[in-house]
């Protein structure tokens, strides 16, 4: 189920898949009243976004909401909300509606039911979902052998509480709000952005193995339900 295109340089990878992300919304939109696009945090898909952001669809019929989230204030430095307002909810793409997973709840497990609310709304399937991946093997919030990972793995409900093991990669904020398994899954396209070549590595390695807990974008990986296309250039 995995596609790959590989890319000499980030600016072809760039090209390439700012063309894709508008079919797939403009093809929604043509299907539907609304579309959905999913989006992750990230440097890798940072300059996607400020691309997308001055491209003339229809944002308004576009809901954006977030894949996963650090259990901080909108307006914390680590904050994804933050971050997509700063590269992609501009110009155009300001219009477009926006929904993120931080609520006013003391914890992320606290905040769970009135997240998976909220994102019962949403247009669904999401039309497009955009994923990244760490050199742990973790995508979305799904972080190798977290507390909650086996919850996120298994349960019906798009959203999911997790509390990371801190480590280099995840950074002090451990605890999180991300999309399940079967929120990743609940979507026309998965993309999957990556560069540099530790990430490819840590992909051959996710690829070579089956072990989910360990590398749980493994279960992305190994799934036969949705197509999944990585966009990888070092």
């Amino acid at each position: 189920m995995l596609q790959e295109k590989i890319f000499d340089h980030r600016e072809a990878l760039l090209a390439a898949l700012q063309e894709d992300c508008v079919d797939a919304l403009e093809s929604a939109l043509k299907e539907r009243d609304q579309a959905s696009f999913l989006v992750s945090g990230g440097s890798s898909p940072a300059p996607l976004y400020q691309r997308l952001s001055q491209i003339a669809l229809d944002w308004k019929r576009i809901q954006v909401a977030l894949v996963d989230e650090r259990w901080v204030e909108p307006g914390h430095a680590k904050s994804n909300e933050s971050f997509v307002q700063k590269n992609l909810l501009q110009h155009a793409a300001g219009q477009a509606p926006f929904l993120g997973m931080k609520n006013s709840a003391a914890s992320a497990a606290e905040g769970l039911s009135a997240c998976e609310q909220a994102y019962q709304k949403l247009p669904q399937p999401f039309d497009l979902t955009i994923l990244g991946m760490g050199p742990d093997g973790h995508t979305a919030s799904l972080f190798p052998n977290a507390e909650g990972l086996e919850e996120a793995l298994t349960t019906d409900q798009v959203c999911s509480a997790i509390t990371a093991h801190q480590s280099d990669v995840t950074g002090e904020y451990t605890e999180r709000m991300t999309l399940s398994l079967t929120g990743i899954l609940n979507s026309r396209r998965l993309v999957l952005l990556i560069t540099g070549e530790d990430k490819l590595q840590a992909l051959r390695a996710a690829q070579a193995g089956d072990t989910v807990n360990d590398m749980p974008v493994r279960a992305v990986l190994q799934q036969d339900k949705v197509p999944v296309t990585l966009y990888w250039a070092p």
